[in-house]
């Protein structure tokens, strides 16, 4: 079993696309400093089988379920980031990042930190979209990434967070066609 932090978007949007992974054992959400940086920004804890799944596809579907290439005004919040355990996890996930630059236009900025600290969200708030896929946070927030995830990463979709998936999916799409305004909320949920 090994441990990643990950960080760049909401972390009830991070914490719900990692929890619906085959071979992710636990996700934990909460706020992540980095060694040598000052500051916490919203992210996760991975506890991952790499036999189930390997860092390099986790840090591929984190990179295209954030805005890894934009450096917007809420990026000290949201620090585009994997927090590495150990200096070989560290160089492990630069070498990753370098070979996916190839995915994306625009240069990646994410980064591949130490971690340093983490400080887990209220229990309240852990697992926050399975317990609460009908809330309008989730439909027009995390439904959108949910459903991105299930068209290119389909196959790491674990069986039996599919059919909440699906099903949020196809609520989100229902609340969409009454309420126009979703529009513009799916479009900027990729922050």
């Amino acid at each position: 079993m090994e441990t990643i932090g990950l960080g760049g978007s909401c972390h009830w949007c991070t914490e719900a696309i990692f929890r619906s992974l085959k071979g992710v054992r636990e996700v934990e959400q909460g706020w992540l400093s980095a060694q040598g940086l000052d500051g916490m920004s919203e992210g996760i804890l991975v506890r991952f089988d790499p036999a189930g799944i390997d860092l390099y596809t986790l840090i591929q579907i984190h990179l295209h379920t954030h805005s890894c290439t934009s450096n917007h005004s809420l990026r000290h919040r949201y620090r585009s980031a994997v927090y590495a355990f150990s200096p070989e996890q560290q160089r492990a996930s630069q070498i990753c990042l370098k070979a996916l630059q190839s995915e994306f236009e625009h240069p990646v900025l994410t980064e591949a930190l130490r971690f340093d600290a983490f400080e887990p969200s209220r229990q309240a708030l852990q697992d926050y979209f399975y317990r609460n896929p009908q809330r309008p946070f989730c439909q027009v927030r995390i439904s959108p990434k949910l459903s991105f995830l299930l068209k290119q990463f389909g196959a790491y979709v674990d069986g039996n967070k599919r059919q909440v998936i699906e099903q949020s999916v196809v609520d989100s799409d229902a609340d969409s066609a009454v309420s126009p305004d979703t529009s513009s909320a799916t479009e900027s949920a990729n922050l």
